[in-house]
């Protein structure tokens, strides 16, 4: 992987050395640091405004990528989960131009080393979040348990999970294959292992995998799959909710200023609230029958078909909806309950909207000759009202105490905690990531099947 190696300043190098990349996509400067090597902002398809990607072709000369990918445009987190930090650490200007990628390896890696790559997919309800979020930093991942991440940016919201019988559906699902076909054709540069690949998310980014596995032209792309907190208890039957929400966006012509498509998508979001109940807490998604997905009739046969070709560990937080229910939102999903019907409210809700659909994707995973373990997250203070709820695995994986810090799912974690139990974590995934064995039982933190 190495070639020559200098250093240099400015905002994105951060005053680190600078190495040269060479990969069939061309030639990379990527930041240095004491244990890690870093591409960022590295361009893998492009897409004008409701257009499908077109994967990049090999850049000429040498591309800068020592910065990092722009978010995509967005209104604010619904859930109130900034993982963005603070906006001096890692500023993410937000672009229509942001199907990029950025390649974390360890600093010595060389290629032909073969290491194991894990691509993540943030979640964020497919209408916020970014991959290089401050959050998401995979430093710490890279560095104690040697595997290649590849962390993917990709159209959010109306831009890339609406669509109708005019504007193309499912373009944020086409950009995830986009960055899959360049992690399959370069990785190996960076010293990962293309037959070697777990596609990690969570939340939007887990419920985005699990229909990855059954999409045209995903074969191949990656052998294994971490899939996080997926919300597939309300991913389906959104057929009627998505023609109420493409109507709404139609009113705006498809060259209008971004402003005004970010706040037709704001207003669709709360036209649709009172009729389609759960569902729409998460209103934007994979839409079935339209490219690359089956129809929806045609899902669950789809799912047992390639069910052979990709290993899974898919599971939930004990506590999944406390982040709703316990006061993190600026709004509580269920305001005004006590303290018993909070605690009933959130265990209903989670088994509704994650743990009930991922039970029956597991099984079905199982039957049909695949490999699937399935987890619950635990731990978490035992006083703390969000204790094990939504997204609450996420500093322990991803990122640092830095980076998390003030986030409402760090609330009373000390930065020890985090580090060292963190190191617990990582080590789980990442084997299961290298060899496919799923994580064993840790008391109070993880329960396996």
């Amino acid at each position: 992987m190495t070639q020559e190696t200098t250093t240099a300043s400015g905002a994105g190098s951060r005053d680190s050395a600078v190495r040269v990349v060479q990969a069939p996509a061309g030639r990379f400067s990527a930041r240095v640091g004491a244990d890690v090597l870093h591409a960022g902002g590295i361009r893998y398809a492009r897409a004008a405004r409701f257009d499908a990607p077109v994967d990049e072709p090999p850049a000429p000369g040498t591309v800068d990528a020592t910065g990092f990918s722009p978010s995509c445009p967005q209104n604010p987190d619904p859930a109130g989960l900034d993982v963005f930090g603070p906006g001096s650490a890692r500023p993410l200007p937000p672009s229509e131009d942001c199907l990029r990628l950025t390649v974390t390896a360890p600093v010595d890696a060389s290629p032909g080393e073969n290491l194991p790559v894990v691509v993540w997919i943030h979640g964020g309800s497919y209408v916020s979040g970014a991959g290089d979020a401050i959050s998401y930093d995979p430093t710490l991942l890279v560095r104690e348990q040697r595997v290649v991440v590849v962390a993917v940016t990709y159209r959010l919201g109306v831009l890339g999970f609406l669509g109708d019988a005019e504007r193309p559906a499912n373009l944020g699902l086409l950009d995830m294959l986009a960055a899959l076909r360049w992690v399959s054709r370069n990785v190996a540069a960076f010293g990962g292992d293309p037959g070697r690949v777990t596609a990690m998310g969570e939340s939007a980014g887990a419920d985005a995998i699990a229909h990855l596995m059954v999409a045209d032209g995903a074969a191949g792309l990656f052998r294994r799959a971490i899939v996080q907190s997926p919300p597939l208890g309300i991913s389906r039957h959104r057929a009627a909710m998505a023609a109420t929400l493409a109507a709404e966006v139609r009113t705006v012509r498809d060259d209008a200023p971004l402003e005004d498509l970010l706040a037709a998508q704001h207003r669709a979001a709360r036209r649709v609230l009172p009729r389609y109940g759960l569902r729409a807490a998460m209103p934007f998604g994979a839409q079935y029958g339209f490219a690359p997905l089956p129809p929806e009739d045609h899902l669950a046969s789809a799912w047992s078909r390639v069910a052979p070709q990709v290993e899974v560990l898919a599971g939930t937080n004990a506590r999944e909806a406390a982040l709703f229910v316990d006061g993190a939102l600026p709004r509580p999903l269920v305001p005004g309950l006590g303290r018993g019907l909070r605690e009933a409210a959130v265990h209903e809700l989670t088994r509704t909207v994650y743990g009930r659909a991922v039970d029956r994707f597991v099984q079905r995973h199982r039957r049909a000759g695949g490999r699937a373990a399935r987890y619950t997250y635990l731990g978490g203070d035992a006083h703390h009202p969000l204790r094990a709820a939504h997204a609450t695995e996420l500093p322990l994986l991803l990122g640092d105490p830095d980076g998390w810090r003030g986030v409402p799912v760090v609330a009373g974690r000390s930065d020890a905690e985090l580090l060292d139990t963190g190191r617990t974590l990582r080590a789980a995934w990442a084997e299961f990531a290298r060899s496919g064995r799923p994580p064993t039982d840790v008391p109070a933190l993880l329960r396996v099947d």
